[in-house]
């Protein structure tokens, strides 16, 4: 497959980039997604069974999976760092500090910025000779620029397709990713409904250089969700997720579960916004890690209905890049 700048700039075989999860991408999974040639990123959490309050213990935990993931694989990977103004947390900027204070110290190539205000990290990762990735929440054109001008090495633009959390303005891939790519000059990285080679192959049409799949790696076998998860999503129909408000100008898209339900009625009966995040979030774990589906949160996104099967995260980087490959040279 032809590379693209993005390649270039990361040193990766394939402009494939693994979201980065709360708790549920660690180092076997990021690994195992760099050494097939495309970015694996650790996210938020990673290697936990619960979030922890203690900021030094936060950034201890992080360091353990960056040195895991290096005992893994010689491959570039990254780390996922949040650069949120709003959170349901109002203390969550030491933890931000703390980690990105490791991922220098332990000098990780690449991180992958979530939230509103990058400025706040990419003077100090790009000094350390870092390379920086921008996930705009919430995101639109006139938000990409800002983010540019930042100083960011390339501009992640995900649809309101994605699963997790998405900007407020609940724009779809395919209106979001190409008016971006006009208005940047750095690389555009399409996410949100791409999880085979023919979303990415209308991604690279779009104008995207990358793509950025998160529930496409949900599947693979060394990530650490729940098999109830996993098989919630090879079940998944076009219409087995919807969304619903929560903090920052974000909304999250989740799976029809009882829980998430509850926080739909809240939203239609005018609950507080705060009262609705707290709720969806108190599921993160008992659904993720451990499969309640009346209890928990089941976070992915629409294109789950075109998922069948569960893979190593090897053999998802090879057959997307394939069916990618075969549909191009049809076109």
């Amino acid at each position: 497959m032809k590379k693209t700048r993005l390649c270039d700039l990361l040193g990766i075989d394939y402009p494939v980039i693994q979201a980065p999860m709360n708790l549920i991408t660690g180092a076997e999974l990021a690994s195992a997604v760099s050494n097939a040639g495309g970015l694996g990123v650790i996210g938020p959490n990673a290697g936990a069974r619960e979030e922890t309050n203690d900021v030094v213990e936060t950034g201890e935990r992080l360091r353990q999976q960056i040195r895991k993931t290096k005992s893994l694989t010689n491959k570039t990977f990254g780390v996922n760092l949040m650069c949120a103004s709003t959170d349901l947390r109002p203390d969550s900027k030491p933890f931000s500090d703390q980690c990105t204070k490791v991922v220098v110290e332990e000098g990780v190539p690449v991180a992958v910025l979530a939230g509103d205000e990058p400025e706040r990290y990419v003077k100090q990762l790009k000094g350390a000779g870092i390379k920086v990735l921008h996930r705009a929440l919430p995101v639109n054109v006139e938000i990409a620029k800002r983010a540019e001008q930042s100083g960011i090495d390339a501009f992640i633009a995900v649809g309101f397709e994605g699963g997790g959390h998405t900007g407020f303005h609940r724009v779809p891939t395919f209106v979001l990713v190409p008016q971006v790519v006009d208005a940047l000059q750095i690389p555009v990285i399409a996410g949100g409904g791409i999880v085979n080679g023919r979303s990415m192959a209308a991604a690279l049409a779009l104008g995207a250089e990358g793509v950025y799949i998160g529930t496409g790696f949900i599947v693979a076998t060394e990530c650490p969700a729940h098999q109830n998860v996993k098989w919630a999503i090879i079940s998944a129909s076009d219409t087995s997720t919807t969304t619903i408000a929560g903090l920052g100008g974000i909304v999250l898209r989740a799976l029809k579960t009882p829980l998430i339900e509850r926080c739909i009625q809240m939203e239609a009966n005018g609950n507080a916004t705060e009262e609705i995040t707290k709720l969806y979030r108190s599921g993160y774990r008992k659904g993720m890690l451990e499969g309640d589906r009346e209890r928990g949160t089941f976070i992915f996104g629409a294109g789950a209905g075109s998922i069948q099967e569960l893979k190593s995260a090897g053999e998802i980087v090879k057959n997307i890049i394939e069916e990618t490959e075969q549909i191009l040279q049809t076109l």
